[in-house]
């Protein structure tokens, strides 16, 4: 689907979001697909909810399964009940209404977020395939340097997210409404030479480079 792109207006009094991908603008989704969307959006925010927090009990429920492997898919759980918690509700409700309720500022959140949480996330399966990979090369006995280097897994795969999504807030692209204008994300439309800069070295370090590992 092609969609117009034009400089986003963002109302503050309102904090509406007004652009081609208004309802009413040409191009914008109908309300019936603004409804498909939100039940869509609506079941995954319920299934990640309810999925994710039962890997949480049946971890602390369960000591033999607290081993350095499963730390990494605790993380990688932690980032997807994220998404659900502070990214999905966002995108739930502005489809509801069939536009973006938070203004510039909700936004740039919402991109911010759900980018980091996913980078997070493909991070940690990259990991977690590397991990596998070097057990069934050299299988070895579990101690507790495993386990250091799952926490550093862990904590560095939360660095090297943070490391690029940032940079939208400080001036490199930025984020701002995509799609019909219900969500948000990093504005890949944009031609100016720092955005394409960002987009590339998004793609190359953390889309490409997790897949190749």
């Amino acid at each position: 689907m092609v969609l117009q792109t034009r400089e986003c207006n963002f109302s503050t009094p309102d904090t509406s979001v007004r652009g081609p991908w208004a309802p009413q603008g040409p191009g914008g989704m109908s309300r019936t697909g603004h409804t498909v969307v939100a039940v869509m959006l609506g079941t995954i925010l319920l299934a990640g909810v309810f999925g994710n927090s039962v890997v949480f009990l049946v971890f602390v429920k369960y000591r033999s399964l607290r081993t350095p492997i499963n730390l990494i898919l605790l993380n990688i759980s932690l980032s997807d009940i994220l998404v659900c918690v502070f990214g999905t509700p966002l995108s739930f409700a502005a489809s509801l209404k069939g536009r973006w309720l938070l203004g510039e500022r909700g936004c740039e959140w919402y991109g911010f977020a759900n980018s980091l949480f996913g980078i997070v996330s493909l991070v940690s399966l990259s990991v977690l395939s590397y991990e596998r990979y070097t057990v069934v090369l050299q299988p070895t006995q579990v101690d507790v340097s495993y386990f250091r280097k799952a926490w550093f897994c862990v904590g560095g795969s939360w660095l090297y997210a943070l490391f690029w999504t940032l940079p939208p807030l400080l001036g490199w692209s930025r984020y701002g409404p995509e799609g019909p204008g219900t969500m948000c994300s990093v504005q890949w439309h944009l031609r100016s030479p720092a955005n394409i800069s960002y987009v590339l070295c998004l793609f190359i370090f953390c889309l490409l480079l997790p897949l190749v590992i």
